[in-house]
């Protein structure tokens, strides 16, 4: 299936494009973009731009990559990644809304939804059917676990475990229940991933012990995936304002 380009939007002759990519009016999609079949890049859309990052060598090959059936909305900006060879990348059935950012080096997963306005940092790493809500912005190096729920304008300078809700600043809320039922899993998962949540958070000091310890104990996948996250990451982890006694 053909491509579709507007006239006025700028493609570079190098950029790679897979089936069927519509990119529409004012849209740039320079020579490190990767984009996969299916792909919508609304107007005003700039896909693989540098990195803004001060003393960046913009004759470095890196890129950014977009998976197919993604949808990138008015004026969105993906940055290529900073180093030689790497990439920024945004994976499948993905939808950026207007004026959202993915800064350099990010790693997004499939069937993420960036709400208008919502800012990713440099090196911002999202679990797959994660939502970030308008106005909120991710710290460089955060992670922001599978299935979680950022709130509108939230500013997020922590990591967020898998299937958690967070808001204000750095407020872990709790957990992402309608995004757990929507998956349909068996009621047993749903209830362990609960148990694990308390166990892990709902009490203060360092959360990361008790994950390692709660591994030993959980049948699920989903669990095991909640408590391996605790393992990793740069940052500290967000925790609700009741457990740190705010």
């Amino acid at each position: 299936m053909a491509s579709s380009i507007h006239p006025s939007a700028v493609v570079d002759p190098e950029a790679r494009l897979g089936d069927g990519v519509e990119i529409g009016p004012l849209a740039v999609v320079t020579k490190w973009a990767r984009l996969g079949d299916g792909v919508v890049v609304h107007p005003g859309a700039v896909v693989g731009g540098d990195p803004q990052y001060t003393g960046f060598d913009s004759q470095l090959a890196t890129f950014a990559e977009v998976g197919a059936g993604s949808i990138v909305r008015e004026s969105v900006t993906i940055n290529r990644s900073m180093y030689e060879g790497k990439t920024t990348r945004v994976g499948a059935n993905c939808m950026l809304m207007a004026c959202s950012h993915v800064g350099h080096d990010c790693e997004v997963a499939d069937e993420v939804v960036l709400a208008n306005n919502a800012m990713l940092a440099g090196h911002v790493e999202v679990g797959a059917k994660t939502f970030i809500g308008g106005g909120a912005g991710i710290h460089q190096f955060c992670r922001l676990g599978e299935g979680v729920m950022i709130a509108g304008l939230a500013r997020i300078t922590k990591d967020v475990p898998p299937f958690c809700m967070a808001a204000e600043r750095d407020d872990l809320t709790g957990l992402n229940l309608v995004g757990l039922k929507r998956r349909e899993w068996p009621r047993e998962v749903i209830t362990e991933i609960k148990t694990t949540f308390h166990a892990v958070l709902s009490q203060a000091g360092n959360p990361k012990p008790r994950a390692a310890e709660q591994l030993a104990m959980v049948k699920s996948d989903a669990a095991r995936t909640f408590l391996e996250f605790f393992a990793g990451g740069k940052r500290p982890i967000a925790r609700s304002r009741s457990a740190e006694g705010k």
